[in-house]
C-alpha cells in the first residue's frame, strides 16, 4: 500500500473535482493545484497551494508554461529510494503521491469547428507529461484521469492504507490509453489539415475492451467486445443490458443486434424489424408495436425463429407478449415498460438491451472493415428516405400513391439487405426479401419464393441496378407492380421496355446502396 501525503490536482472537467478534493483534504492530503482549478477548490473551501509557490517559479505565457518544472515532474517521478529523495530535496522539491489530471478538451474544441489557432492552443502540453511521468512511477503514484474513478481512489485514501498496487496499475494503463487517443486525435487533425479528403493522413483508434464473448463466429475462434471512444448515446456500444437470459451476448449477436437496429432507425411510425444472419427478414410498420411485430415476424416466419428483433419504441406489455411467443436471440429498443421487462425477462436464453436515447437514421459516422494489413473506411450510408419521391419516373405508366409508399418503403429496408439485395414489400411490410446473391435475377427469385401469393400487387426495389431485363421479368410473371432501382445501366433501355410491357411503374433514384 502507498500513503497518499500529498497530490496535484488540475483538470478541464470539473466534474466531482470538489467533493473529491474535499475528500482528500479532510484525510491530511495537502493539495497542489492551478490556474481555474486552483480557484474553484478554493471557493469551494478546499485549502490549495498553487503550483507557482510549491516551484517558486511564477506562470508565464498566459498560464502555457507553469507545471514544466523539476520540482513537478521530480515530485512525480521520484522513486522511493534515498539516492532520489535526496536529489528532489537538493532541488527543493516535495514527493508528489497523487496526479489528477484530465486534458484540454482538443476532441470536443475540433468538433464544434473551432478556428486552427484556437485548435492548436487546446493541444494540451503539461497534462500530458505529468500523466506519463504518473503512470510511469506507478509503483509509488497514483493517477487519476476519469471523475468516474474518483470515489474508489478516495476510498482508498480515506481507509487509511492508500492506493494498491493493482489499482495504481489499472489507472495507469488506463492514463496511457487516455494520452494515446488524445495524440491520436491531435494527429488525425493534423494530418487532415490542407487536404480535401475527410479522412486524416493518419488514423489511430481508440477502443477499450468491454468483455470477452463465447467465441468468435465459430467455436474454434476466440473473441472479444470493445467499446469506441466517445461512442454516442444511443449506440449498441452504450446499450444497457436488463437481462442477460443465462449467457452475454455473442460475436454473431453483437453484428447482428447492429444490422437490426441500423435498419429499425429508418422508419418515424412504430416499426419493427426481426434480423437474421445480419439481413432483416422482415420489416414492418403500423399503428402499433405489437401490430408490426406480429406483421414483421409473420413476413418470415421461419427465418424469424431464433432471430434478432429491434424496435423502435418503448416495449408495451402487448408486444412483450408477441415477442414471447416464439424463442428469439435478442430484443433492443430506446427502452421497456415495467410489465414488459418482467414478461421478457422470465424468457431464458433471451438478452434484452436499451438504448435509452435514440439515434436518427442520418447521424454521420466513419465506417472500418479489416481487410488483410490495413482497414477500408467509408461514410456511414445514411441517405435513403427521399430518394424515392426524389427519383424519376422512367415508365409510360406512373406509380399509384400506394405504390409510391411500398416503394419508399422497400427503399429504406434494401440498404440493409446485403447485395445483391431485392425487396418485395407492400406499403408497411416487406413480404419477401432476396439476399446475398451472385446474380441479381436469382435474388428476385428467392423473394419471389418467400413471398408466394403476397407478391401479387407489391413492388420491388433493388439495391443497384438491373443490367438485363430478366429481373424485371421474373418479377412481373409473380404479380409485381412497380420497381425502384438506381438506374445507369448500359442496358437500361432494355429494362424499361420490359417494366413497358410488363405495365409496370419504375423509378430511377440515382443512388446506389450496396452492402457488403
Amino acid at each position: 500500500m502507498t500513503q497518499i501525503k500529498r497530490a496535484l490536482i488540475s483538470v478541464s472537467d470539473k466534474t466531482g473535482v470538489l467533493e473529491f478534493a474535499k475528500g482528500l483534504s479532510g484525510a491530511g492530503v495537502e493539495i497542489l493545484s492551478t490556474g481555474g482549478t486552483a480557484r474553484a477548490l478554493r471557493d469551494g473551501g478546499v485549502p490549495v497551494i498553487d503550483v507557482s509557490e510549491y516551484t517558486e517559479s511564477p506562470e508565464i505565457m498566459d498560464g502555457r508554461v507553469k507545471t514544466l518544472h523539476p520540482r513537478v515532474h521530480g515530485g512525480i517521478l521520484m522513486r522511493d529510494s534515498g539516492e532520489d529523495r535526496d536529489a528532489l530535496g537538493g532541488i527543493g522539491g516535495k514527493p508528489i503521491d497523487l496526479v489528477c489530471v484530465n486534458l484540454y478538451p482538443f476532441e470536443q474544441t475540433v468538433a464544434r469547428g473551432a478556428s486552427h489557432d484556437e485548435t492548436i492552443e487546446n493541444i494540451d502540453i503539461g497534462g500530458p507529461s505529468m500523466v506519463r511521468s504518473a503512470a510511469k512511477n506507478q509503483a509509488r503514484v497514483t493517477v487519476v484521469t476519469e471523475p468516474s474513478d474518483y470515489a474508489e481512489v478516495l476510498a482508498a485514501v480515506t481507509s487509511g492504507d492508500g492506493p494498491n498496487a493493482s489499482l495504481r496499475a489499472r489507472l495507469a494503463a488506463k492514463a496511457f490509453t487516455q494520452t494515446a487517443a488524445y495524440d491520436g486525435a491531435i494527429s488525425a487533425y493534423l494530418t487532415s489539415q490542407g487536404s480535401d479528403s475527410k479522412f486524416p493522413g493518419a488514423l489511430t483508434l481508440s477502443f477499450s475492451k468491454a468483455y470477452d464473448v463465447r467465441y468468435g463466429e465459430n467455436p474454434h475462434q476466440q473473441g472479444a467486445f470493445y467499446i469506441e471512444r466517445n461512442a454516442p448515446a444511443g449506440s449498441l456500444a452504450l446499450a444497457e443490458s436488463l437481462g442477460a437470459g443465462g449467457k452475454e451476448l455473442s460475436f454473431n449477436n453483437l453484428v447482428d443486434v447492429d444490422a437490426t437496429i441500423e435498419a429499425v432507425r429508418e422508419f418515424e411510425g412504430p416499426a419493427a424489424v426481426v434480423v437474421k444472419h445480419t439481413n432483416p427478414c422482415g420489416v414492418a410498420t403500423a399503428a402499433s408495436l405489437e401490430e408490426a411485430y406480429r406483421i414483421a415476424r409473420e413476413a418470415d416466419a421461419q427465418s424469424a425463429f431464433g432471430g434478432i428483433v429491434a424496435l423502435n419504441r418503448e416495449v408495451d406489455e402487448a408486444t412483450a407478449n408477441a415477442v414471447a411467443e416464439t424463442f428469439i436471440e435478442c430484443i433492443i429498443a430506446p427502452s421497456f415498460a415495467p410489465s414488459a421487462l418482467e414478461r421478457l425477462q422470465k424468457k431464458k436464453n433471451l438478452r434484452i438491451l436499451a438504448t435509452g436515447q435514440w439515434l436518427p437514421a442520418d447521424y454521420a459516422a466513419l465506417q472500418f472493415k479489416r481487410v488483410g494489413g490495413g482497414l477500408v473506411v467509408q461514410d456511414r450510408d445514411a441517405t435513403g428516405p427521399s430518394e424515392v419521391r426524389a427519383g424519376k419516373v422512367v415508365t409510360k405508366r406512373q406509380p399509384t400513391d400506394d405504390e409510391m409508399r411500398a416503394l419508399d418503403f422497400a427503399w429504406r429496408v434494401c440498404k440493409h439487405v446485403k447485395s445483391n439485395a431485392i425487396i418485395f414489400a407492400k406499403p408497411d411490410r416487406t413480404v419477401g426479401v432476396g439476399a446475398g446473391q451472385m446474380a441479381r435475377v436469382t435474388a428476385v427469385g428467392i423473394a419471389a419464393q418467400k413471398s408466394g401469393e403476397l407478391s401479387k400487387g407489391a413492388v420491388m426495389a433493388s439495391d443497384a441496378f438491373f443490367p438485363f431485363p430478366d429481373g424485371i421479368e421474373a418479377a412481373a410473371k409473380v404479380g409485381i407492380t412497380a420497381v425502384v432501382h438506381p438506374g445507369g445501366s448500359k442496358g437500361d433501355e432494355k429494362v424499361i421496355a420490359a417494366a413497358d410491357a410488363a405495365d409496370m411503374a419504375m423509378v430511377f433514384t440515382g443512388v446506389r446502396h450496396f452492402r457488403h
